[in-house]
């Protein structure tokens, strides 16, 4: 009598309980999540013209990028300069801004010609991104 008593708390005990590994998991994913960073790329490399008036603008709704071949891409994608300004305007919302990475070596006719068709398609908070120099 006394082994089947005995038999059966031994059965009762070899069971494991998960709940407290769900729950460091749970933690640990949600610690995960709030630490990252999500920074936001044109998709290409741009070498960044140096400014020593250069701040910070992390409001960057839409990214535009020149490269040094003039090529222009909204954010990871090419598009024709001609287009730039609808592109834009279509992503953009109305306290958006737009942050144009203008490559070192891009000419500085394919700048102004994109900032003027942001400017004609209503775009108005727009930025040209720099380095910060070492002053």
């Amino acid at each position: 009598m006394r082994r089947r008593r005995l038999q059966a708390d031994n059965s009762e005990a070899s069971e494991i309980n998960l709940t407290p590994m769900l729950d460091v998991v749970f933690i640990m994913l949600i610690f995960f999540i709030v630490t990252t960073s999500f920074i936001k790329e044109s998709g290409v490399e741009i070498e960044r013209p140096e400014s020593s008036d250069a701040s910070p603008r992390p409001d960057a709704q839409v990214m535009v990028a020149l490269t040094s071949e003039g090529a222009v891409w909204v954010d990871g994608q090419p598009v024709d300069a001609h287009r730039v300004g609808t592109e834009v305007a279509a992503l953009v919302s109305e306290e958006g801004s737009v942050v144009i990475q203008a490559d070192r070596a891009s000419t500085t006719g394919l700048l102004m010609e994109v900032m003027d068709r942001l400017s004609d398609a209503g775009v108005g908070d727009v930025a040209v991104a720099a380095t910060r120099s070492g002053s």
